[in-house]
């Protein structure tokens, strides 16, 4: 099992990787629009609401959690947002274009790292530019991404050597190396253990800052969205709706002793109906 702590990076290193990746870009991330989106599922022959009206959007570069009763809707939206269902009613726009299938700029980042077993973690890496016939122009991307999220040293290692933390640095270096404008976030972290996932959330934050893409993150950790998002959204019982936006501008790093969060924790329980 590989460990994570020895995975990290010299500063001087992570320039040069950032300057590798075209990074930072002038106002690189997507704005996404949801507008009254409604969704439903057909269950024996009938429909089954999964989201009513949700009306909301992402400024460029913004960090947006989405919260709500575990079923609710929240992976439902993700998957629209992506491109990978259309909605029963109302429309998704990335940039002002109609979402209406999958496109590189939106990339999706699973709770499951799913990578390939028989693939090392750079072969990981590239399937993405495998796949766009760009194998051979892209490769010193590839090895900057690499760098990037501190796996230079395990490139060559396979899946079944990785600890869950590393796995999913492999699964985040598979997305940024198709330099994304959207990193869309299932329960990314939701099966690794308290101290890895602390870290990994320290990690992704770097990284968005770095980058600035825009992120739209679900998960069922109040403390998860109020320590990594700008804006917290919290959804109702499916058919989920939008029932309050959490402003959250406290600065980086963050802290989850610190008592502007404890308070905004508190609001946040409020809203979905928990006495803290």
């Amino acid at each position: 099992m590989v460990d994570l702590a020895s995975a990290t990076y010299a500063e001087h290193d992570v320039d040069r990787a950032q300057a590798a990746t075209h990074a930072p870009r002038s106002n690189p991330g997507a704005r996404i629009e949801v507008k009254e989106v409604s969704h439903s599922f057909s269950l024996k022959g009938a429909a089954l609401p999964v989201l009513d009206s949700v009306d909301f959007s992402v400024a460029p570069g913004e960090f947006v959690a989405l919260l709500g009763p575990s079923g609710c809707g929240k992976s439902t939206l993700l998957r629209l947002v992506a491109g990978l269902d259309s909605p029963t009613q109302g429309a998704l726009y990335s940039n002002g274009v109609e979402i209406d299938g999958p496109h590189p700029s939106r990339v999706v980042v699973f709770q499951d790292p799913t990578l390939f077993p028989w693939r090392t973690v750079r072969g990981n890496v590239d399937v993405g530019p495998e796949a766009q016939g760009q194998k051979h122009t892209q490769a010193a991307r590839v090895e900057a991404v690499l760098q990037l999220v501190g796996l230079t040293d395990f490139a060559d290692a396979y899946p079944h050597q990785l600890s869950g933390g590393m796995a999913q640095r492999a699964a985040l270096a598979r997305a940024l190396v198709n330099d994304p404008q959207l990193l869309v976030l299932d329960e990314p972290f939701g099966k690794l253990d308290s101290l890895t996932r602390i870290r990994m959330q320290a990690e992704l934050v770097k990284l968005w800052q770095r980058a600035r893409f825009s992120v739209l993150l679900v998960t069922h950790d109040v403390e998860e969205a109020l320590v990594l998002a700008n804006r917290v959204l919290v959804f109702s019982e499916r058919p989920a709706r939008i029932t309050a936006e959490i402003r959250n501008d406290a600065s980086y790093p963050r802290h989850r002793d610190d008592p502007k969060l404890v308070a905004l924790r508190r609001e946040v329980l409020a809203q979905l109906g928990i006495d803290s």
